[in-house]
């Protein structure tokens, strides 16, 4: 779906209108969150938002991956692979699924950290561990009790905060901000900007760390853009950022095409693309999200050489305080007493 404008707006009559269903909502998902779940095996930390929409848990997700290797760990994500037909629970396999099994994010995932894919967490968790998992990286599901947490760290993005602060359908938030604040471990923030700030002070108050990164573009990448107008086109949750991200690394955006997030591209949807591109000379670029879509379609693969996905990682302003981060907390988790077979 397409994130509604009036979310990022203050308050309106829609939104106030709209605000009786998210009382309803938010108060629903609130007692779920509520709930005892089940404990794993082997730890588990979820990397998750308060509000629906893109935040930046991909590359969050893949940093905490490469992070726990340089601890001697074995990071399995687990997703519940949104947009694919798999229930799971499967390992991804980068090279026999499509985006339509297993899901864009898994897919792109999968070629650098190992991905379970499980509707149900509590069975993903268990094959990451079976496989040779030491920790499992639970993609999402901060709302779904289904598994405990070890630790739950949070990502924001700075510039646009948490929108209107209200709850779904009002407005992005997925549960009322208390109760979400009160079990987050860690917020990671972002970019620039200052739609954060009070919720960065609400969590360090409750007792969570508060981390600061920001999204570094791929120099291979910078290199096949070097010199090229392009047209730029995303089907994610925030791709105005992707837009920004592109003009802010000097990259000369000449024209923007939105889809909303997780779009399935289309050959005659795509094919418009490389013909408008090839109309002005531009070079098609899109995020490394869309482009496993595009990859992993038959229909489409035509077109993924005439077009250029641009990588970016996390980078963290204070490394050292996330890496004492997870070890404090992979320390906690090891210390609990194990489960009774």
């Amino acid at each position: 779906m397409r994130e509604p404008a009036f979310w990022y707006r203050p308050p309106s009559s829609i939104s106030r209108l709209l605000t009786p269903l998210g009382a309803i909502y938010g108060a629903i998902t609130a007692q779920r969150m509520a709930r005892t779940g089940t404990r794993a095996d082997i730890p588990v930390f979820c990397i998750g938002n308060y509000h629906v929409g893109g935040a930046g848990k991909t590359p969050a997700t893949l940093a905490l991956a490469k992070l726990l290797r340089e601890l001697g760990e074995q990071p399995f994500v687990v997703s519940r692979g949104y947009g694919g037909a798999l229930s799971g629970p499967v390992r991804v396999d980068p090279a026999g699924h499509t985006a339509a099994d297993v899901g864009d994010e898994p897919l792109m995932m999968a070629a650098q950290v190992p991905v379970i894919v499980s509707r149900e967490r509590v069975e993903g968790a268990a094959l990451a561990r079976a496989q040779g998992a030491t920790i499992a990286l639970l993609d999402d599901g901060f709302q779904n009790p289904a598994l405990i947490k070890d630790a739950s760290l949070i990502v924001i993005d700075a510039a646009r905060g948490i929108g209107n602060g209200c709850v779904f359908p009002a407005g992005p938030l997925r549960a009322p901000l208390p109760p979400q604040i009160a079990r987050t471990d860690a917020l990671i923030v972002i970019g620039t900007g200052e739609s954060a700030d009070g919720i960065a002070t609400s969590a360090r108050t409750s007792g969570a760390s508060v981390l600061r990164a920001r999204l570094v573009p791929d120099q291979a990448s910078l290199d096949q853009l070097r010199g090229q107008r392009v047209l730029a086109f995303a089907g994610i949750g925030d791709p105005a950022r992707f837009f920004a991200t592109l003009r802010s690394s000097g990259v000369d955006v000449i024209e923007e095409r939105i889809f909303a997030d997780h779009h399935p591209f289309t050959p005659d949807e795509i094919g418009r693309l490389a013909s408008a591109g090839a109309a002005k000379s531009l070079m098609l670029v899109t995020t490394e999200k869309d482009m496993a879509r595009i990859r992993s379609d038959v229909r489409l693969q035509k077109y993924a050489d005439k077009t250029s996905a641009f990588a970016v990682t996390l980078a963290f302003d204070d490394e050292a305080k996330l890496k004492d981060f997870v070890a404090a907390r992979l320390t906690k988790a090891r210390a609990r007493p194990i489960r009774p077979s």
